[in-house]
């Protein structure tokens, strides 16, 4: 799934000086300059920033579970890296397909390793739904430390991933090699320094392409 959001292109825009003509991604890249930004202004545009930091990367495995006579616990299949991942404790979620508001929380009670994969039971902490056999079940892996930032800092440019660095007052765009993606976090293998501030979310309604189009230039 796509990371930019219309708020993030947007400040992909800010960091360009002039257009020229130009395609604006050619601009913004790889571009080393950044764009000043006051207290006043970026409380308008919204913008919110976080800390990359250590932190544990959740990820959730998904897949097919049955329940036992008691309703109380589901038994699923794993089979190749999702099963070395899951280990006794893990918290766990399941739900009928039928009834997707339903949502049993439950914790992860067996693990039989075989062949290519493993037998995992998961115990819900309350009956199941009458006449209800088959559940989807997810269960909650952790990962890590790791360096990580949020999901929606990250900009995805082909096959370049970009995120914007406060430094200074400005806002500096710095391409990023990440390593696991989990469902909020997604870990950082090089490229930001821990502690480093980046934008997460940044909304505002300004048509920045007919401001650069009819001033040359973003006040």
């Amino acid at each position: 799934m796509p990371r930019v959001t219309c708020s993030l292109a947007l400040l992909c825009v800010l960091a360009v000086g002039s257009a020229d003509g130009q395609d604006v991604r050619q601009h913004t890249r790889l571009a080393p300059r950044g764009t000043t930004v006051t207290q006043s202004q970026a409380e308008a545009l919204t913008l919110t920033l976080g800390t990359a930091s250590l932190r544990l990367v959740q990820t959730l495995i998904r897949t097919a579970g049955t329940i036992d006579n008691t309703g109380k616990i589901l038994t699923a299949s794993l089979s190749g890296p999702d099963a070395a991942l899951v280990k006794l404790g893990q918290r766990a979620r399941a739900f009928s397909p039928s009834s997707k508001s339903s949502m049993y929380q439950a914790y992860v009670t067996r693990v039989t390793a075989r062949p290519g994969g493993a037998t995992v039971q998961v115990s819900l902490s309350a009956s199941g739904r009458l006449n209800t056999t088959l559940y989807v079940l997810e269960i909650v892996a952790e990962q890590g430390p790791f360096l990580s930032v949020p999901n929606e800092a990250i900009i995805e440019e082909g096959g370049t991933h970009i995120v914007y660095v406060q430094q200074a007052g400005e806002y500096v765009a710095r391409e990023i090699h990440t390593g696991i993606q989990g469902e909020l976090l997604t870990q950082v293998v090089d490229g930001l320094d821990q502690d480093a501030q980046v934008v997460t979310f940044g909304s505002f309604f300004i048509d920045a392409e007919h401001k650069l189009k009819g001033t040359g230039q973003i006040q």
